[in-house]
């Protein structure tokens, strides 16, 4: 599994867009606070805590209307 190293000021959908190279990547955040789950009272993160970072499955379904691809 990666990590994340943070640096002082990082938020949760700050740090899943750099991260996450997909779009809507900010969106992911749920992934990442599931795998770190004792960093949730963090809303600013101070420098150098180091997180998991889980891989998300970016498989997009056919049958989804063209506008929720």
């Amino acid at each position: 599994m990666k990590t994340y190293r943070t640096i002082q000021g990082d938020t949760w959908d700050i740090i899943a867009y750099h991260v996450y190279e997909t779009q809507g990547r900010e969106k992911r955040l749920d992934a990442l606070l599931e795998s770190n789950p004792e960093y949730r009272e963090y809303v600013i993160f101070p420098a150098g805590i180091i997180l998991e970072i889980p891989e998300i499955d970016n498989t997009i379904s056919e049958s989804l209307p063209p506008w929720k691809r």
